[in-house]
Protein backbone atom coordinates (compact mmCIF):
# COMPACT_ATOMS: atom_id res chain seq x y z
CA UNK A 1 0.00 0.00 0.00
CA UNK A 2 2.38 2.86 -1.45
CA UNK A 3 0.61 5.99 0.04
CA UNK A 4 0.87 9.72 -1.95
CA UNK A 5 0.93 13.11 -1.05
CA UNK A 6 -1.92 15.04 -0.20
CA UNK A 7 0.13 17.60 -2.62
CA UNK A 8 0.66 15.08 -4.81
CA UNK A 9 -3.37 14.64 -4.64
CA UNK A 10 -4.35 18.34 -4.81
CA UNK A 11 -1.85 18.34 -8.73
CA UNK A 12 -3.28 15.47 -10.13
CA UNK A 13 -6.98 16.72 -9.77
CA UNK A 14 -6.47 20.53 -10.10
CA UNK A 15 -8.95 21.48 -13.36
CA UNK A 16 -9.99 17.77 -13.63
CA UNK A 17 -13.23 15.83 -14.07
CA UNK A 18 -13.42 13.42 -11.62
CA UNK A 19 -16.66 11.72 -11.89
CA UNK A 20 -18.79 9.70 -9.20
CA UNK A 21 -19.49 6.32 -10.71
CA UNK A 22 -22.86 4.56 -10.42
CA UNK A 23 -23.10 0.60 -10.37
CA UNK A 24 -24.74 -1.62 -12.46
CA UNK A 25 -27.30 -3.54 -10.78
CA UNK A 26 -30.02 -5.49 -12.33
CA UNK A 27 -33.72 -5.45 -11.65
CA UNK A 28 -33.06 -8.77 -8.96
CA UNK A 29 -30.68 -6.34 -7.13
CA UNK A 30 -27.31 -8.66 -8.22
CA UNK A 31 -24.62 -6.56 -9.73
CA UNK A 32 -24.00 -7.23 -13.22
CA UNK A 33 -20.60 -7.66 -13.43
CA UNK A 34 -20.64 -7.73 -17.58
CA UNK A 35 -22.44 -4.45 -17.77
CA UNK A 36 -19.40 -3.17 -15.36
CA UNK A 37 -16.73 -4.50 -17.92
CA UNK A 38 -18.34 -2.69 -20.41
CA UNK A 39 -18.92 0.43 -18.21
CA UNK A 40 -15.13 0.42 -17.43
CA UNK A 41 -13.85 0.08 -20.59
CA UNK A 42 -16.07 2.63 -22.01
CA UNK A 43 -15.15 5.58 -18.70
CA UNK A 44 -11.15 4.40 -19.44
CA UNK A 45 -11.22 5.96 -22.92
CA UNK A 46 -13.00 9.36 -21.19
CA UNK A 47 -10.80 12.81 -20.62
CA UNK A 48 -11.21 12.48 -16.69
CA UNK A 49 -8.29 13.30 -13.90
CA UNK A 50 -9.65 10.13 -12.29
CA UNK A 51 -12.87 8.39 -10.59
CA UNK A 52 -14.59 8.48 -7.84
CA UNK A 53 -15.83 5.02 -6.34
CA UNK A 54 -17.75 4.44 -3.07
CA UNK A 55 -19.35 8.03 -3.10
CA UNK A 56 -22.99 8.59 -2.97
CA UNK A 57 -23.78 7.52 -6.52
CA UNK A 58 -21.84 4.50 -6.24
CA UNK A 59 -23.56 3.81 -3.12
CA UNK A 60 -20.50 3.05 -1.28
CA UNK A 61 -22.45 3.28 2.32
CA UNK A 62 -24.73 0.52 1.21
CA UNK A 63 -22.35 -2.00 -0.56
CA UNK A 64 -21.71 -5.04 1.30
CA UNK A 65 -17.97 -5.41 2.03
CA UNK A 66 -17.63 -8.09 -0.86
CA UNK A 67 -19.07 -6.31 -3.38
CA UNK A 68 -17.18 -2.63 -2.54
CA UNK A 69 -14.26 -4.36 -3.32
CA UNK A 70 -15.05 -6.68 -6.05
CA UNK A 71 -16.14 -2.96 -7.81
CA UNK A 72 -13.04 -0.92 -6.47
CA UNK A 73 -10.85 -3.69 -8.01
CA UNK A 74 -12.34 -3.75 -11.69
CA UNK A 75 -11.78 0.22 -11.38
CA UNK A 76 -8.30 -0.35 -10.56
CA UNK A 77 -7.39 -3.34 -13.14
CA UNK A 78 -9.78 -1.32 -16.10
CA UNK A 79 -8.78 2.26 -14.97
CA UNK A 80 -5.16 2.39 -15.95
CA UNK A 81 -2.52 3.73 -13.96
CA UNK A 82 -2.66 7.66 -14.82
CA UNK A 83 -6.14 8.43 -13.51
CA UNK A 84 -6.35 9.01 -9.74
CA UNK A 85 -8.97 6.58 -8.02
CA UNK A 86 -10.52 7.95 -5.18
CA UNK A 87 -13.14 5.63 -2.69
CA UNK A 88 -15.47 7.36 -0.29
CA UNK A 89 -15.19 5.74 2.99
CA UNK A 90 -17.63 6.15 6.33
CA UNK A 91 -18.70 4.74 9.27
CA UNK A 92 -21.68 1.78 9.52
CA UNK A 93 -25.21 2.68 10.32
CA UNK A 94 -25.81 0.14 12.38
CA UNK A 95 -22.70 1.30 15.06
CA UNK A 96 -24.46 5.07 14.56
CA UNK A 97 -25.44 4.78 18.33
CA UNK A 98 -21.28 3.91 19.49
CA UNK A 99 -19.03 6.57 18.15
CA UNK A 100 -15.80 4.29 19.01
CA UNK A 101 -17.32 1.45 16.45
CA UNK A 102 -18.69 3.79 14.00
CA UNK A 103 -15.27 5.26 13.67
CA UNK A 104 -13.29 1.96 13.36
CA UNK A 105 -15.62 1.28 10.92
CA UNK A 106 -14.76 3.72 8.74
CA UNK A 107 -11.58 2.98 9.58
CA UNK A 108 -12.35 -0.57 8.20
CA UNK A 109 -13.73 1.07 5.01
CA UNK A 110 -10.60 3.29 4.24
CA UNK A 111 -7.88 0.19 5.01
CA UNK A 112 -9.88 -1.97 2.53
CA UNK A 113 -10.03 1.37 -0.10
CA UNK A 114 -6.11 1.51 -0.25
CA UNK A 115 -4.99 -2.23 0.06
CA UNK A 116 -7.05 -2.13 -3.35
CA UNK A 117 -5.61 0.62 -5.32
CA UNK A 118 -7.43 3.79 -4.33
CA UNK A 119 -5.26 6.68 -4.12
CA UNK A 120 -7.15 8.96 -1.58
CA UNK A 121 -10.23 9.14 0.57
CA UNK A 122 -13.59 11.11 0.32
CA UNK A 123 -14.86 11.43 3.73
CA UNK A 124 -18.67 10.88 4.23
CA UNK A 125 -19.82 12.68 6.85
CA UNK A 126 -20.50 11.37 10.01
CA UNK A 127 -23.91 12.09 10.21
CA UNK A 128 -24.84 10.15 14.13
CA UNK A 129 -22.49 13.02 15.36
CA UNK A 130 -24.40 15.94 14.25
CA UNK A 131 -27.13 14.99 17.41
CA UNK A 132 -24.88 15.00 20.01
CA UNK A 133 -23.93 17.17 22.57
CA UNK A 134 -19.96 16.79 21.46
CA UNK A 135 -20.80 16.79 17.77
CA UNK A 136 -17.94 18.89 16.45
CA UNK A 137 -15.25 17.14 18.90
CA UNK A 138 -16.51 14.32 17.77
CA UNK A 139 -16.62 15.18 13.98
CA UNK A 140 -12.85 16.23 14.07
CA UNK A 141 -11.65 12.94 15.84
CA UNK A 142 -13.45 11.21 12.78
CA UNK A 143 -11.32 13.07 10.74
CA UNK A 144 -8.48 13.13 12.52
CA UNK A 145 -8.20 9.38 12.85
CA UNK A 146 -8.97 9.06 9.21
CA UNK A 147 -6.03 11.61 8.35
CA UNK A 148 -3.72 9.22 10.70
CA UNK A 149 -3.98 6.30 8.09
CA UNK A 150 -1.81 8.58 6.15
CA UNK A 151 -3.41 8.48 2.72
CA UNK A 152 -5.12 12.28 1.26
CA UNK A 153 -8.25 13.20 2.16
CA UNK A 154 -10.89 14.77 0.75
CA UNK A 155 -13.05 16.33 3.06
CA UNK A 156 -16.60 16.15 1.55
CA UNK A 157 -19.52 19.03 2.72
CA UNK A 158 -22.65 17.25 1.53
CA UNK A 159 -26.18 19.27 2.45
CA UNK A 160 -28.32 17.85 5.08
CA UNK A 161 -31.57 15.87 2.95
CA UNK A 162 -28.78 13.71 1.20
CA UNK A 163 -27.14 12.48 5.04
CA UNK A 164 -25.02 15.80 5.24
CA UNK A 165 -23.65 18.09 8.27
CA UNK A 166 -23.83 21.54 7.78
CA UNK A 167 -20.14 22.48 9.12
CA UNK A 168 -19.51 25.56 11.10
CA UNK A 169 -16.74 27.58 9.66
CA UNK A 170 -15.13 26.95 12.92
CA UNK A 171 -15.00 23.37 12.31
CA UNK A 172 -13.93 23.98 8.42
CA UNK A 173 -10.97 25.74 9.68
CA UNK A 174 -9.77 22.92 11.68
CA UNK A 175 -10.57 20.22 9.24
CA UNK A 176 -8.93 21.96 6.56
CA UNK A 177 -5.88 22.78 8.59
CA UNK A 178 -5.16 18.81 9.02
CA UNK A 179 -2.22 18.38 6.53
CA UNK A 180 -3.85 15.46 5.00
CA UNK A 181 -6.53 17.34 3.80
CA UNK A 182 -6.18 17.42 -0.22
CA UNK A 183 -9.25 19.47 -0.65
CA UNK A 184 -12.75 19.72 -0.12
CA UNK A 185 -15.87 18.82 -2.18
CA UNK A 186 -19.03 21.25 -1.63
CA UNK A 187 -22.12 19.73 -2.87
CA UNK A 188 -25.14 22.35 -1.35
CA UNK A 189 -27.69 21.88 -4.59
CA UNK A 190 -29.60 24.76 -3.83
CA UNK A 191 -27.77 27.00 -1.28
CA UNK A 192 -25.31 29.43 -3.45
CA UNK A 193 -24.57 31.09 -0.46
CA UNK A 194 -23.14 28.32 1.16
CA UNK A 195 -20.98 27.19 -1.83
CA UNK A 196 -19.38 30.65 -2.00
CA UNK A 197 -19.12 31.07 1.83
CA UNK A 198 -16.96 27.91 1.56
CA UNK A 199 -15.18 29.05 -1.95
CA UNK A 200 -14.76 33.10 -0.14
CA UNK A 201 -12.86 30.62 2.93
CA UNK A 202 -10.20 28.66 1.15
CA UNK A 203 -9.37 31.60 -0.73
CA UNK A 204 -8.76 33.64 1.84
CA UNK A 205 -6.87 31.38 3.98
CA UNK A 206 -6.26 27.49 2.93
CA UNK A 207 -5.03 28.83 -0.99
CA UNK A 208 -3.34 25.34 -0.82
CA UNK A 209 -6.42 22.91 -0.50
CA UNK A 210 -8.39 22.14 -3.66
CA UNK A 211 -11.99 23.50 -3.72
CA UNK A 212 -14.04 20.86 -5.73
CA UNK A 213 -17.51 21.34 -7.20
CA UNK A 214 -19.88 18.51 -6.66
CA UNK A 215 -22.78 21.01 -7.90
CA UNK A 216 -24.42 18.98 -10.84
CA UNK A 217 -27.64 21.70 -10.69
CA UNK A 218 -24.71 24.68 -10.82
CA UNK A 219 -21.37 23.47 -12.23
CA UNK A 220 -20.76 26.31 -14.87
CA UNK A 221 -20.99 28.92 -11.80
CA UNK A 222 -19.20 26.85 -9.12
CA UNK A 223 -16.45 27.23 -11.64
CA UNK A 224 -16.83 30.64 -11.60
CA UNK A 225 -16.82 30.95 -7.76
CA UNK A 226 -13.37 29.36 -6.91
CA UNK A 227 -13.68 25.41 -7.85
CA UNK A 228 -10.53 24.03 -9.13
CA UNK A 229 -12.26 20.61 -9.82
CA UNK A 230 -15.28 18.69 -10.38
CA UNK A 231 -16.54 15.42 -8.41
CA UNK A 232 -19.78 14.74 -9.86
CA UNK A 233 -22.59 12.45 -10.46
CA UNK A 234 -23.19 13.55 -13.45
CA UNK A 235 -19.87 13.23 -14.94
CA UNK A 236 -20.38 9.15 -15.01
CA UNK A 237 -22.72 9.83 -17.62
CA UNK A 238 -22.14 12.50 -21.25
CA UNK A 239 -18.22 12.71 -19.69
CA UNK A 240 -16.92 14.59 -22.28
CA UNK A 241 -19.15 17.46 -22.33
CA UNK A 242 -18.56 18.22 -18.55
CA UNK A 243 -14.87 18.03 -19.26
CA UNK A 244 -14.97 20.03 -22.49
CA UNK A 245 -16.88 22.92 -20.59
CA UNK A 246 -14.33 22.61 -17.78
CA UNK A 247 -11.42 23.14 -20.49
CA UNK A 248 -13.58 26.22 -21.53
CA UNK A 249 -13.70 28.07 -18.50
CA UNK A 250 -10.01 27.49 -17.35
CA UNK A 251 -8.68 28.56 -20.72
CA UNK A 252 -10.68 31.15 -20.46
CA UNK A 253 -12.78 30.75 -24.17
CA UNK A 254 -15.72 32.76 -22.92
CA UNK A 255 -18.34 32.17 -25.69
CA UNK A 256 -17.86 28.11 -25.55
CA UNK A 257 -17.75 27.86 -22.05
CA UNK A 258 -21.50 29.68 -22.53
CA UNK A 259 -22.92 27.79 -24.74
CA UNK A 260 -21.37 24.70 -23.06
CA UNK A 261 -23.22 25.85 -19.98
CA UNK A 262 -26.59 25.73 -21.49
CA UNK A 263 -26.50 22.31 -22.41
CA UNK A 264 -25.29 21.02 -19.28
CA UNK A 265 -27.74 23.04 -17.08
CA UNK A 266 -30.51 21.29 -19.24
CA UNK A 267 -28.75 17.73 -19.07
CA UNK A 268 -28.35 18.54 -14.98
CA UNK A 269 -32.26 19.64 -14.84
CA UNK A 270 -33.07 16.13 -16.10
CA UNK A 271 -31.03 14.40 -14.20
CA UNK A 272 -31.33 16.03 -10.75
CA UNK A 273 -34.97 16.63 -10.05
CA UNK A 274 -37.24 15.36 -7.50
CA UNK A 275 -37.27 12.57 -5.64
CA UNK A 276 -34.08 14.09 -5.77
CA UNK A 277 -32.39 10.06 -4.77
CA UNK A 278 -33.63 8.80 -8.44
CA UNK A 279 -30.65 11.03 -10.09
CA UNK A 280 -28.70 7.55 -9.57
CA UNK A 281 -30.86 5.85 -11.80
CA UNK A 282 -31.24 8.67 -13.89
CA UNK A 283 -27.42 8.54 -15.15
CA UNK A 284 -27.70 4.98 -15.85
CA UNK A 285 -30.73 5.33 -17.41
CA UNK A 286 -28.23 8.35 -19.32
CA UNK A 287 -25.49 5.11 -20.09
CA UNK A 288 -28.17 2.98 -21.63
CA UNK A 289 -29.13 6.01 -24.03
CA UNK A 290 -25.43 6.07 -24.88
CA UNK A 291 -25.13 2.48 -25.70
CA UNK A 292 -22.55 1.95 -22.99
CA UNK A 293 -25.19 -0.04 -20.99
CA UNK A 294 -27.99 -2.39 -21.44
CA UNK A 295 -31.22 -1.15 -19.64
CA UNK A 296 -31.33 -4.62 -17.91
CA UNK A 297 -28.23 -3.06 -15.73
CA UNK A 298 -29.91 0.23 -14.64
CA UNK A 299 -31.60 -0.32 -11.57
CA UNK A 300 -30.49 1.28 -8.37
CA UNK A 301 -31.93 -1.04 -5.29
CA UNK A 302 -32.13 1.75 -3.15
CA UNK A 303 -33.38 4.49 -5.11
CA UNK A 304 -37.47 5.26 -5.95
CA UNK A 305 -39.12 3.68 -8.31
CA UNK A 306 -39.78 6.00 -11.91
CA UNK A 307 -42.02 5.86 -14.49
CA UNK A 308 -40.87 4.77 -17.32
CA UNK A 309 -42.07 7.78 -19.26
CA UNK A 310 -38.99 9.44 -17.64
CA UNK A 311 -37.12 6.76 -19.24
CA UNK A 312 -38.00 8.08 -22.66
CA UNK A 313 -38.13 11.82 -21.89
CA UNK A 314 -34.98 11.78 -20.75
CA UNK A 315 -33.53 9.90 -24.26
CA UNK A 316 -35.36 12.77 -26.47
CA UNK A 317 -33.46 15.60 -24.35
CA UNK A 318 -30.37 13.67 -25.08
CA UNK A 319 -31.02 13.35 -28.87
CA UNK A 320 -32.13 17.38 -28.46
CA UNK A 321 -29.09 17.86 -26.97
CA UNK A 322 -26.92 15.78 -29.54
CA UNK A 323 -25.81 13.61 -26.76
CA UNK A 324 -26.43 10.55 -28.31
CA UNK A 325 -27.04 9.72 -32.00
CA UNK A 326 -30.50 10.59 -33.21
CA UNK A 327 -32.85 7.60 -34.35
CA UNK A 328 -34.43 7.37 -37.79
CA UNK A 329 -37.94 9.25 -37.65
CA UNK A 330 -36.29 11.66 -34.65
Amino acid sequence: MKLISAAACYRGLRHGLIPAVPVTFSASGQLDEDAQERYVAHMARQPVAGLAVWAHTGRGLRLGREQRIGVLQAWRDGLGPEKMLIAGVGGASEHAAHSSAYIDSALGMARDALENGAHALLVFPPTPFARTPRSEDLILDYHRQLAAIGAPLILFYLYEDAGGISYSQGLLRKLLALPEVAGIKLATLDSVMTFQDVAALINAEFPGRLLITGEDRFLGYSLMCGAQAALIGMGAACTKLQRDLMDAYFAGRAAEFLALSEVVDKLSRALFVAPMEGYIRRVLWTLVHESVIGRESSYDPWGPQLPDGEFTELGHLLRQLVLVDRKAGD
